[in-house]
């Protein structure tokens, strides 16, 4: 099959790297596979892939936030309108970019829109509500990337979906080779001789970045001798969180935590690499994900795992055994987790012991293979 993978960003967000992915995991199954994105003026995609990479710029607009939307899915429809048309599967990872593909099908220039829908936001602006109802549900085909969210597509909207697994690269995101290694990841990173908690996602409400604030400052209280430091890597996102990030920022400092709390922003993929070989726990308070696709990163990476308690967590992680899951948005549970992680070397055993478990049951190939699968499942419907 030729197939386009369409995503609406080059940075290293979970909807990228799966789309990244599959791509590769398709094309390593012997299809034709393109990688499609929006980007700005001299960005690129922030890893290499072995895939061909077709980048459709557009320039921001000095607007108000929904006519910057409009002006991204205007230029993004008009890029790929002429990159388009000879695809057997046109697939969109996100609403920006199905909204885009969708404006083409409905043009005649393609014959169908699949969308992987990872989770449904919480959007207050009129164009991003728009924008994800109908890729939700205008799309020929939606896919989901976990059970619970199945049913809420089923119970919210109307829509059936199926369901394809994520993954996880065991050679990126792996355990240090050596003390050496991590020795040296850990004096790079500025974490030599404390306890350092890593989240990967940046500020942003569903993050629960507040809740890990909270928790992260209840932790120094407890454990004051180990001197504990919170690194927050990621956060390139579509979405304007300034106020979130200035409320974060006004906590940090009545705390006194600056110099304690550090906001790494976006990192190169070696860089995040590292983080993980350096950290000594992985927090994750989310309030909400499609998966958590940066847990089971963690659990690659060797890494003890605390995290929210949420439904699509409980899909491939067990309490007690491949992580420590607390009540979303409870710090003070957060906070309790996080220290018995740090003072109890038989539980960070067992739970290292129990993510290497839950990752060998997570390969790309089989995420490709499934979205073979749907793929061919949506051919047999246009029959």
């Amino acid at each position: 099959m030729k197939i386009a993978m369409l995503t609406y960003s080059v940075k290293p967000r979970g909807g990228v790297v799966h789309a990244i992915e599959v791509s590769e995991a398709l094309q390593r199954r012997g299809h034709d596979v393109e990688l499609m994105a929006l980007a700005r003026p001299g960005e690129s995609l922030f890893r290499g892939t072995s895939v061909p990479v077709r980048l459709v710029r557009h320039t921001p607009v000095d607007a108000p936030f929904d006519l910057r939307i409009e002006a991204m899915l205007e230029a993004y429809a008009e890029g790929l309108r002429p990159l388009l048309g000879s695809h057997d599967i046109v697939h969109a990872q996100d609403c920006l970019s199905a909204n885009a593909a969708l404006q083409l099908r409905d043009e005649g220039v393609i014959d169908h829109v699949i969308r992987t829908v990872h989770h449904v936001d919480d959007f207050t602006s009129p164009s991003l509500i728009e924008c994800q109802e109908r890729s939700i549900v205008a799309p020929d085909h939606v896919l989901c990337v976990s059970a619970p969210w199945v049913q809420r597509l089923r119970d919210e909207f109307g829509v059936e979906a199926g369901i394809v697994p994520n993954g996880v690269d065991t050679h990126r995101f792996r355990p240090p080779k050596d003390q050496a290694e991590r020795e040296d990841a850990r004096r790079r990173a500025g974490v030599e001789g404390r306890l350092a908690v890593l989240t990967v996602g940046g500020v942003e409400p569903r993050k629960g970045s507040m809740t890990l604030l909270e928790g992260f400052a209840r932790l120094r209280q407890a454990l004051p001798y180990r001197d504990p430091i919170l690194l927050i890597a990621g956060g390139s996102t579509l979405f304007d969180y300034r106020h979130e990030v200035e409320r974060f920022d006004a906590r940090v400092r009545e705390l006194d935590l600056t110099r304690h709390v550090k906001r790494l922003g976006a990192l190169e993929p070696d860089e995040i690499e590292r983080l993980f070989r350096a950290a000594d726990v992985f927090a994750f308070p989310s309030v909400k994900e499609g998966f958590g696709l940066a847990a089971l990163e963690a659990l690659s990476a060797g890494l003890p795992l605390v995290a929210s308690d949420l439904d699509v967590f409980r899909g491939f992680l067990t309490h007690g055994d491949s992580a420590l899951l607390h009540p979303v948005n409870d710090a003070p549970a957060l906070a309790q987790a996080l220290a018995r992680v740090a003072r109890e070397p038989e539980l960070r055993a067992h739970l290292r012991a129990g993510g290497a478990r839950v990752v060998a049951g997570f390969g790309w190939d089989a995420s490709g293979e499934a979205h073979e699968d749907e793929y061919d499942l949506l051919a047999s419907m246009a029959r």
